[in-house]
């Protein structure tokens, strides 16, 4: 039996034909994604993957399978919005990541409310290991989160984009600098996000730097939330990337860095979500987003 968490696999290795980026981009390590395609084939009786010392590609019987499967799971995707319009659901979960839901404006939800009265609003936060807070995988309807992120099949609307910088204990020798470049930090252990993070947002957050080239003092310092961000600077005398509206803690300082894009604070949902509630939503969003800029200039 084919079930839809194989189908979900099949087409997230289709689209990369590398199961490394594959299991990245699924959250997941790469040992189980292999054995649920090995498993699928089985299944279905036959190869979908031609696999060599150059790579991966699909067979005739993974051409023939990739759109049926992204249909199909289109289909399910589309099955909350189908009940929520025949139900009339007025539920919406937004997810967050760290502090974005403060960043992103402390109205936006009292002016979601003013548009949407009688709306049950739930509040779920990520972690750093997922972007989208699962909107990807349809766990929220919304997220309010940062990029860059390259999740397959969500759409993004930009709030604003904040200055990057370096966050380091207040006693670090490069705390009383006015700015930093990334060439002075390179010798540094750093906090990092998991090797299974999406590959995009990883890379951003490590400034082009590869995991593990700190001086000797010993392994980058994995981290999953903002707290143990905080904590490996603490305690371990790690240093690493994060907006300049970070909410500062005593003992730490956030310097500027040169040579990082700045985070873009974003409105995350599902492409294919029709539902009133989700797009009512972005447009508070992105209404506020463009009157903050208006005020600004």
């Amino acid at each position: 039996m084919v079930d839809l968490r194989s189908l979900r696999y099949f087409v997230a290795v289709a689209e990369e034909l590398n199961v490394g980026r594959a299991a990245a981009r699924l959250h997941m390590s790469q040992p189980p994604l292999s054995r649920a395609i090995q498993q699928l084939e089985g299944s279905l009786g036959a190869e979908l993957f031609t696999r060599s010392v150059r790579g991966m590609a699909l067979t005739e019987a993974g051409h023939a399978l990739l759109p049926e499967a992204r249909e199909v799971l289109e289909r399910v995707e589309s099955l909350p919005s189908l009940v929520s319009e025949a139900t009339d659901v007025r539920t919406i979960t937004i997810g967050t990541l760290a502090d974005s839901l403060d960043h992103a404006g402390r109205g936006l939800i009292d002016a979601f409310r003013s548009r949407c009265p009688g709306v049950e609003i739930r509040i779920v936060e990520g972690d750093l290991t997922d972007p989208t807070v699962g909107v990807d995988r349809g766990l929220v309807d919304v997220a309010l989160t940062r990029g860059p992120f390259s999740a397959t099949g969500v759409a993004v609307a930009e709030i604003r984009r904040d200055p990057v910088g370096v966050v380091m204990r207040a006693t670090d020798p490069l705390a009383s600098r006015e700015r930093l470049r990334l060439d002075d930090l390179r010798e540094r252990r750093w906090f990092r996000v998991p090797d299974t993070a999406d590959p995009l947002w990883r890379d951003y957050w490590a400034g082009g730097r590869k995991p593990g080239a700190g001086d000797g003092d010993g392994d980058d310092t994995i981290v999953r939330t903002v707290r143990e961000c905080i904590q490996a600077v603490l305690w371990s005398n790690s240093i690493g990337l994060a907006p300049l509206t970070i909410n500062r803690v005593p003992g730490i300082v956030v310097v500027p860095v040169d040579g990082v894009t700045p985070s873009p604070l974003v409105v995350a949902w599902r492409r294919r979500d029709r539902r009133p509630l989700v797009h009512g939503f972005v447009d508070v969003a992105t209404a506020a987003a463009r009157s903050a800029r208006q005020g600004s200039g």
